[in-house]
């Protein structure tokens, strides 16, 4: 286990990092180029060892909820993983994905029509802007609509 010099030392190492002395001669250490709301990497890091770095959900470690994992008994190849994952985490911004809209159209023998929209991640069944039903896949979808006297168009 490293001692609190050690991890200060250690921690110093990452140039992102802003020491922020808190109580009970503690220290946090905030990331300020975060892409998020969250901005401290390390929380209170205490005299004794203890202390924690935010890494969210990453499944690479067993993390509270708040998305903390304790540093106590890390030796310094560990804390600077964390420190290193934890900085990539806050760096990076999930970029929207592009969604793709799949709608079919669908008439019975009276020429009633009904629409198949795929979003995300049901497939609903409209009449007109009504919502009629929703499914879990497009086969659950296609099997109502059918068995309800309609046929795709083409």
């Amino acid at each position: 286990m490293l001692t609190f010099e050690e991890k200060k030392e250690v921690i110093r190492r990452f140039p992102e990092l802003t020491e922020k002395p808190i109580s009970m001669n503690r220290l946090n250490y905030h990331f300020e180029g975060s892409r998020y709301e969250k901005k401290i990497v390390v929380e209170k890091l205490h005299p004794n060892g203890n202390g924690f770095v935010y890494v969210g959900d990453l499944l690479a470690y067993d993390a509270d909820d708040r998305g903390l994992v304790n540093i106590r008994d890390f030796d310094e190849t560990q804390l600077v993983e964390v420190i290193e994952d934890a900085i990539m985490y806050l760096s990076e911004v999930d970029e929207p994905k592009e969604e793709v809209v799949i709608e079919e159209s669908w008439k019975n023998n009276k020429n009633d029509q009904l629409l198949l929209v795929h979003e995300e991640p049901f497939w609903n069944v409209y009449h007109a802007f009504n919502l009629e039903e929703s499914f879990g896949t497009k086969e659950d979808a296609e099997q109502y609509l059918r068995e309800e006297g309609f046929k795709k168009e083409k």
